[in-house]
């Protein structure tokens, strides 16, 4: 490229991947005029921890500040990838002002579910730790300052494959469910371009409303558990009614056959809103929120 970029566009890939297919999007997506950085981080170093591949990304993208100081960021991240410019955008607030926009796809904001089965406890069993950390506070302050997309598949009902769609969510960001795309497919999916495109014309920060409702409240009280993972929300059905309001809104909960407990939240319609599990260490508080939610009045 012989003259300045309009954007550089950075687009990282996710966990077991390299930046081919990620790339090719960003190419797909972006004009001419925009610089693509879609860095491979090493597809076995993706398997250990996030750390090493978090200061790798800000490695990189110091140098590409120190050749373009004057040129603004455009962010694009699948899977592990978002989470990855979480970490990077987090440590680097200074950086903010920079990014015209950040798009995550396929991220679990929320935790990973998978992982936290993998590791309940957050011991460090290779990179599930890490997945199954919870980012929805980080995503939420970033996403107050920097307009945000996030783009989730479902190919069952409430997930990708992989990813949950209620770890996908979170408050400032636009949201937007693509039907029938599972999760390896999402960062190479031609029905993201126009999506992307159109976001990019008119970047936007999406507040929530002002009075939330009950619904959303209840919500908001299950993920500030600090053991709270979001769940699958096809486990709705096996779920039996806690708590209904005068409103129509109900809380619901299960356990599993290994004596993990789940809650759900329910619209006035009966369809579920949000699942969440916590591990045996979190059971009693889930049960005292549960208790507190149960006095609360529409």
């Amino acid at each position: 490229m012989t003259t300045k970029p309009d954007f550089l566009l950075f687009a990282q890939h996710g966990w077991s991947d390299n930046g081919n297919d990620i790339g090719k999007l960003a190419q797909a997506i972006s004009s001419p005029n925009n610089l693509v950085i879609a860095p491979s981080l090493g597809l076995l170093k993706t398997y250990w921890r996030i750390e090493p591949l978090v200061q790798a990304v800000e490695k990189l993208v110091r140098e590409n500040l120190q050749q373009y100081p004057e040129i603004p960021w455009r962010i694009m991240g699948h899977s592990m990838g978002g989470l990855i410019w979480l970490e990077v955008l987090q440590r680097n607030p200074q950086w903010w002002e920079k990014v015209n926009s950040l798009v995550v796809i396929g991220s679990p904001i929320g935790g990973s579910d998978i992982a936290r089965i993998i590791d309940p406890l957050g011991i460090g069993i290779g990179m599930a730790r890490d997945l199954g950390k919870n980012r929805r506070s980080i995503a939420e302050k970033i996403a107050q300052q920097i307009p945000t997309i996030s783009i989730a598949g479902d190919i069952n009902g409430g997930s990708d494959g992989m990813v949950n769609l209620t770890t996908t969510k979170f408050n400032y960001c636009q949201f937007v469910c693509l039907s029938g795309i599972p999760h390896a497919t999402l960062k190479r999916h031609p029905r993201l371009i126009p999506i992307i495109q159109d976001f990019w014309a008119n970047p936007q920060i999406h507040h929530p409303p002002k009075s939330a409702n009950l619904a959303t409240k209840i919500i908001e009280t299950l993920q500030a558990i600090p053991g709270m993972t979001d769940g699958d929300l096809r486990d709705f059905v096996k779920s039996q009614e806690k708590i209904k309001f005068s409103n129509g809104v109900s809380l619901h909960t299960w356990k599993n056959y290994f004596g993990v407990n789940h809650v759900f939240v329910a619209d006035e319609q009966g369809n579920s809103l949000y699942a969440g599990y916590v591990g045996w260490l979190d059971a009693p508080q889930l049960k005292k929120v549960i208790e507190k939610i149960a006095t609360w009045k529409n």
